[in-house]
Order: C-alpha cells, then structure tokens, then sequence
C-alpha cells in the first residue's frame, strides 16, 4: 500500500437547503506519492472535494460507500461543488436522499486542473500518474479519514466528458477498486489517429510556455500529449508532438492509440466484466455522441454488460439532471452499503 498524507481541511462549509436534510461539505488535500515529481510542477497535493450526508454527522458508528465523481477538461472540483450561490451536487445529492430516491453515501472530486486544462486521468512522468492517485492514494486516503465501507464493492466511479473517459480507463485497469460504472458523455473514446497539415504545423511552432500563453488553442492537443506521450528527455513541454513538419509520426501514434478506450477494449473486456454494473449515457445534440455509440456496441461484442442511454441535450446543458436522476440511484442500486 503506498503511503499518503492528509492536509488540513481548508474549508468546512455546511451544504445551504432548505427543504432537504444537508450534507456537509469540506474541501480539503490529498497529498499523492504518484503525482510527486511530475515534470509540469503541478501540485502533488490537490483539492479535494468530499461531501458528506446528512446522518454522517449523526450516527457515528454508520459506515457509507463512496463514490468518486471525476470533473471535466477545463473543470475542477468547485464547478461542481462550489462557489456558493450556484445550483450545486451536493444540494441535489441533499434533495436526492432525503426523497429516498438514493440512498445516503459519500462523494469525492479531486481537481485534476492543471497548466493545459486538466491531467486527463492518466498515468504520466509529465502530469503525474493520476489514474494512481484516484485509484490508490486518495482512496487509501479517504478511507482512513472517513468511515467508508473499505471494498471494491462500495466504491463507484463517476464522471462527465474528461471525466468520463477517466471513469472507462480506469475501470478498465483498476478492477480491484471499484465495482460499479458510470460515464457521461465521454470525450476521447477513440483518438487512434492524431492528424497532421497546418494546424498541426501550429502546434508545432510553440517552443516556449510564453508562445503557449498566446495560443491558448493549443491547450488541449497539449493536454492530451502530456498525458499520452511523455518525454522526459524533451523540455521544456517534456511530450512528443504526434506530428513534425506536419505529417504524422507512427510511433507517437501508436502511444495515442494505446490510450484510447476503443483499444483498451480488446484486452481489458475482462476487467470490465468483472464490474457489477456499467453505464454510459451522452445527449444527442453532443458531438461526441458517435464515439460513445460505437464504444458501447464494441462492449455489446466483447460481452460487456452495460447500460448505454442518449437524451435530449447538448454535452452538458442537462448534466446536473443526469446526475440527480440517474447517476446517484444508479450507485444506489448497485453498491453495497453498510
């Protein structure tokens, strides 16, 4: 087991409601030995939202299981759970077990943000080995901190466009943490084929984080390089381009592909067939509504049970509607709880 450490707890704000029982939310850190030593100089101890329910505080020999909720490129965790003022998750969690239409568990968000808009959950020299901070350091933290239920079987994994992408590779490696699924209109189920010509010649002309600042387009193709090819040996960006003078290179190619999803599939099917229940859903109106049809129809042929539901909506007018009516009873029916 690796070893991990708590900060303080920055902030403890209690959940604002009226009509519902409120939860408790604290934001604290979570240092992570996998994300130490990253070569971005990102914070090897990140925010981390935790939100606990109403009867946390009430009944102190109760134990809840924990589902870990993974934010979107560009977000962080207070999108989600903050700043005040904003329709927020953990009211609509506060509303959605009060009703009884879920029962009560604890929820936690790091903030994967960083210098190009976020860590895209993966295992990288050059942003930091996220997918084992989620998967080993914080879990490891949270249930020493707080009274988990500490199995695989109740722990969930959840997240939106980054996030959900986050929530299929790391289901797919990380079987012994979690047993249950869910991923909202997932960005990056199938980048097998990076592409060359002028922009990628743009791209290409950026040497220094100054040039980078200027061309903030840039920051997703950075992004998705620094967490898919490092290169320690190559500064100041430490990541191989998938393109020079425009045209692409097989080899950074290739480290795009095993990256992705729809390739994992063929030798992860397994991992995900040891789950108790996996869900995709995506809005019609989201351009990457075709990427997430055909990773669901490979599952179907790999014998991969899941779910897979589109909706009236863009990719993510309807997000927090999702999340209360579909995500939380989606881990209410399928954990294990005290």
């Amino acid at each position: 087991m690796k070893r991990w450490n708590l900060v303080i707890a920055v902030t403890l704000v209690l959940v604002a409601g009226t009509a519902a029982a409120q939860g408790t939310l604290e934001r604290i850190r979570v240092f992570g030995p996998s994300l130490e030593g990253n070569l971005m100089g990102a914070p090897d101890t990140p925010e981390v939202s935790v939100y606990l329910p109403a009867s946390y505080a009430s009944d102190a020999t109760r134990r809840y299981p924990v589902v870990y909720v993974l934010h979107g490129y560009t977000g962080t965790d207070q999108g989600w759970f903050g700043p005040e003022g904003r329709r927020q998750s953990e009211r609509i969690a506060d509303g959605v077990f009060a009703d009884g239409a879920a029962r009560e568990m604890i929820l936690v968000m790091p903030n994967c943000y960083n210098a190009y808009g976020g860590c895209m959950y993966a295992n990288s020299a050059t942003t930091g080995y996220w997918e084992d901070y989620v998967a080993d350091d914080l879990v490891g933290a949270i249930d020493t901190r707080y009274r988990t239920i500490p199995d695989r079987a109740a722990r969930g994994l959840a997240g939106h466009s980054m996030g959900g992408y986050g929530v299929m590779r790391i289901g797919m490696n990380r079987p012994d943490v979690f047993s249950a699924l869910y991923a909202m209109s997932s960005c990056c189920l199938n980048e097998m084929s990076p592409r060359g010509g002028e922009r990628a010649l743009a791209m290409e002309a950026i040497t220094t984080p100054e040039e980078l600042a200027e061309n903030r387009g840039a920051l997703r193709t950075f992004a998705v390089t620094a967490a898919w090819a490092p290169n320690p040996g190559n500064p100041p960006f430490y990541f191989d381009l998938p393109t020079k003078d425009g045209v692409v290179i097989p080899e950074v190619a290739a480290r795009f592909a095993v990256n992705s999803p729809m390739a994992m599939l063929d030798s992860h099917a397994g991992a995900l067939r040891k789950m108790t229940a996996v869900a995709m859903d995506v809005g019609e109106q989201d351009g990457l509504i075709g990427s997430n049809r055909e990773l669901s129809a490979a599952m179907t042929r790999f014998g991969v049970e899941h779910t897979f539901e589109t909706y009236e909506g863009d990719h993510s007018n309807r997000i927090s509607e999702r999340f209360e009516l579909q995500v939380l009873p989606f881990f209410s029916r399928h954990l294990t709880f005290d």
